[in-house]
Order: C-alpha cells, then structure tokens, then sequence
C-alpha cells in the first residue's frame, strides 16, 4: 500500500496499522459505555472481505448487505473527518440559536468594552465563536449508527466494478464521496481496488421505520469506463480529510493527486426565516480546503 499526505505531498509505504488505527479513536466518554462502538464493530470487521467478494460475484444477501452498510456508518460516525463535518453542523445550530435569543432579547448585553455590539455582531465577526468538542458529535453517530446502517441498508445501490488494473480506485482517510445528483447527495465509496459502490438516498424511506430486513433494497451491477474510474478517484482524492491510499505507484498518480489535493469535504448550512425564527438547512459539498 502506498500512501500520499495532501498538506505537503509527502509519499510513503505504510501498513494499514500505521495509518488507520488512532490510539483510543473510538473511545468516547460521553457514553454511558465508552466502548460501546467496539461491540458493533465486532459485527461488521471480521465479515467485511467475505461480503465485498459476495458484492463481486453478484451472491448479495443480508449480510452482506448489513455488513458493508455498517462499515459506511463508521466512518460517516467515527473518523476525524466525520468528527469534524459534524462539529461544523452543531456550531452553526447553536450559533442560530443564539441569533434568535439575542433577537428576542433573551441574552444579555455584552461589556462596554465590545463597543456596544450585541451577541448576534460579535459572533459575526468572530470575535467570539462556538466551540464543539468533536467527541460530542460522535457520540451522537455512535448512538444512532444502527439507525444509519438500516437506512444505508434500504436505499439502492450501484456496484461500480472496475476492470482496469492499471487504474484501481483510490482509497483514503475519508473514503466516502458526496456526489450532488439532483435535490439528493449521492455516497460513493471505495471498498477494494476494483469494487465501489454508490448509495442513492431514498426520501420515500422513514429514519423511524427503516429495518434490519432490508426489504427496500435494491442493486445494479455497473461495469465503468476508464473515465468514469477517472472521475471518482478525482472525487476520492477531492474528499480525502489528508491521506491518500492507492495499490499502484504508477507514474502518473502524484501529479493526480497533486492537481486535486487542495479540496476536501465541508459542511454547508443555509437558513431561511420561518414565522418567528429560521430554518437551517444542512448538506455536504466539496469545497477548497481553508488555508
């Protein structure tokens, strides 16, 4: 495997030890059991080959289904990425929220020494900010990831095989891809270097009702053109938080990388008012990494 850093393009050969195992990663003490995300891993690590080589041979049953949509999960819950994507969510909902207290005039004056500003200007211009622990939001995805592999689990899927030895998907620290297809965000993610998959949300679907039967599931196998591999390893790289993962070290893949480094997943909130205080709305897109 080998390995090249986003930040300062510097390549190596790790092991997967080395790169993706963060000493006491999963570890979350706002959870009544710190732990508790290694029991639902148990259920999903030791399965996973096992059901990317059903995905390729077309054999897909529950299993395999509840396996690779529980790894999706995990890292949607757990990684540094996922953390920090998250984070950005909770600040902007407390930040509203205290937009409209202050609207209300429920918060109260600041010192003379801000100049008069109210909370609602100070926070504008950053003198003062929302600061979330990036732990509270995973403890957040731990304890509704079942409710997340049930859903992954009943939208439909695109197994996107790759035929192309000399051009195997890439993978990353963040190996889940937002495509924007339509009002929906579409996930892409690599599972091995000539199998990935694609999960088309499914609106029609309730978070609440959403089982472990997957009854709504549905697939397509895909065979893709070079350029369409082409594309979503631009995407993979695109998404990656600051690690890129590939099996081949052929000529062209630093420029590759090079050329889409400077990008990575961010968070995007909008609000719009609604009678007597705002709506936000909250999606994902591929933006320029922030100096």
């Amino acid at each position: 495997m080998y390995a090249i850093s986003k930040k300062d393009m510097k390549q190596f050969s790790p092991s997967s030890k080395d790169v993706c195992r963060i000493e006491d990663g999963s570890t979350n003490a706002y959870l009544r059991e710190d732990r508790i995300v290694e029991e639902f891993l148990k259920t999903i690590e030791p399965k996973y080959n096992a059901a990317v080589e059903k995905l390729a041979d077309n054999r897909i049953d529950r299993e395999c289904v509840y396996t690779i949509a529980g790894f999706v999960a995990c890292i949607q819950s757990c990684s540094p990425a996922g953390m920090r994507i998250h984070s950005t969510l909770l600040q902007a909902a407390d930040e509203m929220g205290l937009f409209i207290a202050d609207s209300k005039g429920l918060i109260p004056t600041p010192p003379p020494e801000l100049g008069g500003m109210n909370l609602t200007e100070i926070l504008k211009r950053g003198i003062v900010k929302v600061d979330v622990d990036p732990k509270f939001p995973q403890a957040i995805g731990i304890g509704s990831i079942l409710k997340n592999v049930a859903m992954f689990g009943n939208f439909k899927w695109e197994i996107l095989h790759n035929d192309f030895d000399d051009s195997a998907y890439f993978t990353s620290d963040y190996p889940i891809v937002v495509e924007r297809s339509g009002d929906v965000l579409n996930r892409i993610v690599p599972l091995s270097p000539n199998l990935a998959i694609r999960i088309r949300p499914d609106r029609q679907i309730s978070r609440e009702h959403a089982d472990f039967t997957f009854k709504n599931f549905d697939y397509q196998n895909r065979r893709l053109k070079r350029k369409q591999v082409a594309q979503i390893n631009r995407l993979i790289v695109r998404c990656a938080e600051e690690m890129v993962f590939f099996r081949d070290n052929h000529p062209w893949v630093f420029e590759f990388v090079s050329k889409n480094r400077k990008f990575r997943t961010e968070p995007r909130t909008d609000t719009t008012p609604h009678g007597n205080g705002l709506v936000m709305f909250y999606s994902q897109e591929i933006a320029e990494t922030p100096e």
